[in-house]
């Protein structure tokens, strides 16, 4: 049985609904039996059933999960939450045999899934595909073991790596990359829990933030500071004139958000940048020029990503 196989299968199921989940993991499990694979599943959003739950849910006859093997990104869980413990469920199933990509660095689980199949006779096999299912969940892992959210910068330059022109006649946003950029853009703030700005960005652009030329799968906006412009459905970070990093990062942990998209403006940007408080970076660069305005923040890391979207330049660079 080629358990690498089963297990880029549940990593594609995951990915297929990453910013649906949270505060949940985007697991992906499946179940194979003779040869083939019988079911799938992936969590559903908080309160709905885990990946591995709906993986059993999805066959009618039980009798058919006797002896299957079970395949799943992440330890199942052992505790009560929102849900029952998916180890129970699993148990209960007669499934033997369970393959797990990664351990579950919430100390409600953190190892006890396991131990709890393996109590029962089931046989258990963890770490295939690790690295691909750490990936899988980064944004997960890294809230868990650094009490802080995934957070990954973003900004359009122009080919003289300006952000932002030096004067604005509206107050709308001036587009420095392409269409085909931005519904990137859309794409990705789908993806994430919550988007962050400064409240200056608020003020001269009155951005709408939202995913709507992708899935329309928003993320909760968050501003620093205490714009004009206000708006019911957003996270205030109150800072006064001070962008306290520990404050933010401490605001983010306690409100759950598990990543975020931080999209400017420059102070802001510069700011998570200075602390070295960041884990990607996606740059656009267009080949138009401003020669005035705001410059691009300066940023070192890890290129791991480079692609051309019509005549911009998208860089994606990781910290090292």
């Amino acid at each position: 049985m080629n358990y690498e196989l089963l297990m880029q299968r549940c990593v594609a199921i995951g990915n297929s609904v990453l910013g649906h989940t949270y505060p949940n993991p985007n697991v992906g499990a499946l179940i194979f039996k003779d040869g083939k694979i019988i079911s799938e599943g992936y969590t559903g959003h908080p309160g709905q059933n885990h990946a591995e739950i709906n993986a059993i849910e999805n066959i009618n006859d039980k009798k058919y999960l006797e002896n299957s093997t079970m395949v799943v990104t992440l330890e199942p869980c052992s505790h009560y939450g929102k849900t029952p413990p998916c180890t129970k469920k699993i148990i209960e199933s007669k499934i033997n045999k369970v393959i797990i990509g990664c351990k579950d660095p919430n100390l409600l689980v953190n190892g006890s899934g396991i131990d709890q199949l393996i109590n029962n006779n089931i046989d258990v096999k963890v770490g295939v595909l690790e690295n691909e299912c750490l990936e899988l969940h980064k944004r997960f892992f890294t809230f868990q073991t650094k009490k802080r959210p995934y957070i990954i910068l973003k900004w359009a330059e122009t080919d003289d790596g300006i952000i932002s022109p030096k004067h604005k006649n509206n107050y709308r946003p001036y587009w420095i990359s392409n269409d085909v950029s931005r519904q990137y853009v859309h794409k990705w703030r789908s993806q994430e829990h919550a988007i962050l700005v400064g409240s200056k960005t608020i003020d001269f652009d009155n951005p709408l933030l939202d995913s709507r030329n992708w899935d329309n799968n928003s993320p909760i906006k968050i501003v620093i500071g205490n714009p004009k412009i206000k708006s019911k459905d957003t996270l205030y970070i109150h800072n006064g004139n001070d962008l306290n990093i520990e404050n933010i990062t401490n605001f983010l942990y306690k409100n759950n958000i598990q990543s975020i998209l931080v999209e400017g403006g420059y102070k802001t940007l510069k700011t998570f940048i200075e602390n070295n408080l960041w884990d990607e970076a996606r740059i656009f660069k267009s080949k138009n020029k401003l020669k005035k305005g705001v410059l691009a923040p300066k940023i070192n890391g890890k290129k791991i990503y480079e692609q051309n979207i019509k005549n911009d330049n998208l860089k994606i660079i990781r910290n090292h």
